[in-house]
């Protein structure tokens, strides 16, 4: 599916034609991969199941050569990957390190952390449908190869972690009682925190 109603147009680009647009949302996408494969990292750290932990580690890596195609193409456009940042991915990310802090059930942790990487593949998965769109119109041909390459793997991040999400992890954070705290869950979190660091 190409979506391009959805666009969210970047206020200090100067977009005059389309080409401008593509090169603004191929740069934005890669700051969007760049911040995702720390906080994915990060997931994976505080999920509790084994299976969630896996899958957010294995999507890191392939985040990371996500990035890197998207630095090929920036680069055969003789342009560089920097100079914007993805505010949109930054919030995101922060509403998942918001789950990392405040859920303490395991499974109702790792629920969250599903519903959080699932919106984070949705923003993905409309970013990638755009900047294929422009890549056709535009005629290049690599990119759009490129482009569909990372779309299909974002749709399948997405349809693995809904499958996770319906498995046992579903009941058992039903199971759930209101206000519960798990000890089990509030040790581990103690014993992940790590000293603060001292500058200089």
């Amino acid at each position: 599916m190409e979506n391009v109603d959805s666009l969210a147009v970047l206020p200090n680009a100067n977009l005059a034609a389309l080409h401008d647009l593509y090169l603004e949302e191929l740069r934005d996408l890669h700051s969007a991969e760049d911040q995702l494969v720390k906080a994915l990292q990060r997931m994976a750290e505080g999920a509790a199941a084994p299976e969630l932990r896996a899958s957010f580690e294995r999507h890191a890596q392939v985040t990371e050569q996500q990035a890197e195609r998207l630095g090929l193409i920036l680069g055969g456009l003789g342009v560089k990957a920097t100079g914007t940042r993805c505010k949109a991915m930054a919030g995101l990310i922060a509403e998942a390190r918001d789950v990392l802090e405040s859920a303490t059930h395991p499974a109702v942790l790792d629920l969250a952390l599903i519903g959080a990487a699932l919106r984070i593949e949705h923003y993905e998965i409309v970013g990638y449908e755009c900047v294929r769109t422009y890549a056709k119109r535009l005629g290049f041909k690599d990119a759009t190869a490129l482009l569909t390459q990372t779309l299909e793997e974002e749709e399948e991040a997405e349809e693995r972690l809904s499958l996770l999400a319906q498995s046992v992890i579903l009941f058992e954070a039903e199971a759930a009682k209101p206000g519960e705290v798990s000890t089990k869950k509030a040790r581990s979190r103690r014993a992940k925190k790590k000293p603060p660091r001292k500058d200089g």
